[in-house]
């Protein structure tokens, strides 16, 4: 049965003579781990933790209906990997995959992986790939992860070597992960900088991150010629920049406000509204629904 990324893939071991057997044709750091099973996000806006706990820092936030790693269970939790990433996730909102087959897009994270006939370390190497080759999974099983490569070539890859992605790898969803590290940020007129963001001041900050350079107003990016606009909430993919127009705080502008969708119908933002500070909130109704002026995709 194929699937997003769905029930229960059985948990193993591996002795000391199977880890060196498996040992791969590219070097990992000590963070990277094999996979004991996959599983699928089944919540909006789960926050990916450094700790098994709910007070723990937030590494980064997960949208529904996202494959990740099983690195690990700990007391009602999951250890996951996801973009590279790794933290805890509450049990209560991953459903493992049970049957192996699911499909989901990946990243090779070394130079020199071999991608083998069968998930055996001593099968044949059908191609060998290298560090940011995107990959779509298709299976688990014993630790490998069934893949098929960008020209159709099929085999499999260790997973550890291999992460998890949750899009298609473009650089403008990769703006919405990078927004995420900043939830909880205070807000500051006039801020861009992880002391404190106003709305385009964040904005403009994570595009920094990624080498694009945005002006420091809602008005201004919106009317920068950056990227395409988007007129439909529809349209909209994860990493778009969003913006809004309240009349009664715009002064005339085309813009009073910006943020960054992150999917689902939500963006992120620093939000001036109660006690302020960067948040997600929900696009397709109330207020932001009401003053959505479209969005850009950079």
């Amino acid at each position: 049965m194929k699937h997003r990324a769905g029930k229960a893939a059985g948990m193993f071991a591996l002795s000391a003579a199977m880890t060196m057997l498996l040992a791969a044709t590219a070097s990992v750091s000590a963070a990277d781990q094999i996979a004991i099973g996959v599983g699928c996000t089944t919540g909006s806006s789960l926050r990916l933790r450094a700790e098994a706990s709910t007070s723990s820092s937030v590494v980064t936030q997960l949208d529904k209906s996202v494959a990740v790693s099983i690195l690990g269970k700990q007391d009602g939790w999951y250890y996951v990997g996801i973009d590279g990433k790794s933290g805890y996730v509450s049990a209560e909102y991953v459903v493992e995959d049970q049957d192996g087959v699911f499909t989901a897009p990946g990243c090779v994270n070394g130079d020199g992986v071999n991608v083998r006939a069968s998930a055996n370390p001593d099968a044949e190497a059908v191609a060998t790939v290298n560090k940011d080759t995107a990959v779509t999974v298709d299976g688990f099983a014993d630790g490998w992860y069934a893949v098929t490569c960008q020209y159709g070539t099929t085999g499999y890859i260790r997973s550890d070597f291999v992460d998890l992605t949750s899009d298609d790898g473009t650089s403008a969803s990769g703006a919405a992960d990078i927004a995420k590290q900043y939830l909880g940020t205070r807000y500051v007129y006039g801020g861009s900088s992880p002391k404190g963001f106003d709305c385009s001041g964040f904005t403009m900050y994570v595009f920094k991150q990624m080498g694009v350079s945005l002006p420091h107003s809602a008005t201004s990016q919106w009317q920068s010629g950056k990227g395409q606009k988007l007129y439909s909430a529809s349209e909209l993919q994860s990493g778009d920049l969003v913006f809004f127009c309240d009349p009664s705080r715009s002064k005339g502008k085309a813009c009073s406000h910006a943020g960054i969708y992150t999917g689902g119908g939500q963006f992120i933002h620093a939000s001036s509204a109660n006690s302020g500070g960067v948040v997600v909130s929900t696009l397709t109704s109330g207020y932001y629904n009401t003053y959505f002026v479209g969005g850009m995709r950079v």
